[in-house]
């Protein structure tokens, strides 16, 4: 959870560093959306190769690599001098973290057991929330802080202070980071065999087409619908993770506000705080039910409703109300949402399997900042921008409904210990 943490932060920093950073580097909307979506085409391409590497060589090994060079390459955005050199860095941090997210989500299938899969999977993504909970205001102070006491732009200050723990996480991975149950020192002979046992058991489970190679995987039409609907789910969370502390920001032409940037920082972490009680509580129900597509569809149709109504509400209260809505159907949607495609994926057909889904999913990382700052410029208004973010999250909903019938969702029963 706290590689993700510092995964997280790093990726969506950005947002806030745009309060003040879009001034000394003069972007425009347009230009900024473009900085925050090139991430994602460095990110798509090598995602899969990345994952297959993960497979092959381990784990620690390779998360360790993802976060040292993820690390440095986001430090480095401290040091950029016009929007040319920010573009570079942004697609280069991205090939360094392919393959983390769907590395982490093959690594969980190493060591938890289906029945348990959607909890544990939701307290891990519950990081997502906190990343924006504690890094909202944190990110806000080091910017407004950073230069009286550095002697340089509070933007830079945040790059350099926010990336470096990831080198000196990626360290501690090395060392610590267990591969798999059959090496983990830590468990006691008896828990360890029952792991091994229950693992094996689930894999012996999956049919013949679920061991599939990574090529076929890479072209099965459940994995090419799961990655549309992922791409709904995700345009609803980069929309709100690169743009909401500038909607914060902007009250202050539409309702006279007057927030510091610690304040915006603040304001921005209600929504994620909301969302992240509302994806436990909603991961526990879908495990306890075992109940996968309504669990996803319904959240995301919450989501998409509830963004539009957001653009047209008459106080800063129930806008950050609407808003938070929001923020609970996109993190309720996403641990169950991860549970499906391991119900028919294993392998190395996993492998390529996870990383093209999440592939697909995250160009929404390229869409939803580009095409939102595009229409805040052409417009002058941000309500054409998160108009389409309803949409596409409501084609999700539907698209759910529609292939949930082809995800054959059926738990593996689990001898306790």
């Amino acid at each position: 959870m706290v590689l993700y943490f510092i995964n997280y932060l790093d990726r969506t920093n950005i947002g806030f560093a745009k309060l003040t950073m879009s001034e000394d580097l003069q972007l425009t909307e347009t230009m900024f959306g473009l900085a925050s979506g090139l991430f994602f085409i460095g990110y798509l391409v090598f995602e899969v190769p990345s994952n297959l590497a993960l497979h092959r060589f381990g784990a620690r090994r390779w998360i360790a690599r993802i976060m040292f060079t993820w690390g440095i390459l986001s430090a480095a955005m401290a040091f950029v001098q016009n929007a040319e050199g920010l573009y570079v860095l942004r697609v280069l941090l991205g090939i360094a973290e392919a393959g983390f997210f769907p590395g982490v989500m093959l690594f969980l299938t190493f060591w938890f057991p289906r029945k348990y899969r959607v909890r544990l999977i939701g307290l891990f993504l519950l990081t997502l929330p906190l990343s924006s909970i504690i890094g909202a205001p944190l990110s806000a102070a080091l910017i407004q802080f950073g230069e009286p006491l550095f002697g340089i732009s509070g933007w830079r200050v945040m790059f350099l202070v926010e990336g470096l723990p990831a080198v000196a996480l990626a360290f501690v991975t090395w060392f610590y980071l267990t591969d798999k149950p059959s090496q983990a020192k830590w468990l006691d002979d008896e828990e360890r065999a029952w792991l091994i046992e229950t693992m094996d058991t689930e894999q012996r489970s999956m049919t013949k087409e679920a061991r599939t190679k990574a090529l076929k995987a890479l072209i099965d039409p459940r994995v090419l619908g799961l990655g549309l609907i992922y791409f709904g789910i995700t345009y609803g969370l980069y929309a709100l993770s690169f743009f909401l502390p500038s909607i914060v920001a902007g009250f202050a032409l539409t309702f006279d506000t007057q927030f510091s940037l610690i304040q915006t920082g603040l304001i921005v972490a209600v929504p994620f705080a909301i969302g992240g009680i509302a994806m436990v509580l909603w991961s526990r129900h879908s495990d306890k039910t075992s109940e996968r597509i309504w669990h996803v569809a319904l959240p995301t149709l919450l989501g998409a409703v509830s963004i539009p109504i957001a653009l047209y509400l008459d106080s800063p209260f129930t806008v950050i109300i609407a808003i938070s809505i929001t923020a609970v159907g996109v993190l309720s949607a996403l641990p169950v949402f991860w549970a499906l495609p391991t119900t028919f994926l294993a392998g190395t057909g996993a492998a390529a399997g996870i990383a093209m889904i999440n592939s697909i999913g995250n160009l929404s990382g390229f869409g939803a900042p580009y095409i939102t700052g595009f229409l805040n410029d052409a417009t002058g208004d941000s309500r054409a921008g998160l108009w389409v973010v309803g949409a596409v999250m409501l084609g999700a909903a539907i698209l759910v409904l529609v292939i949930g019938r082809r995800v054959q969702v059926q738990p593996v029963p689990v001898r306790t210990p």
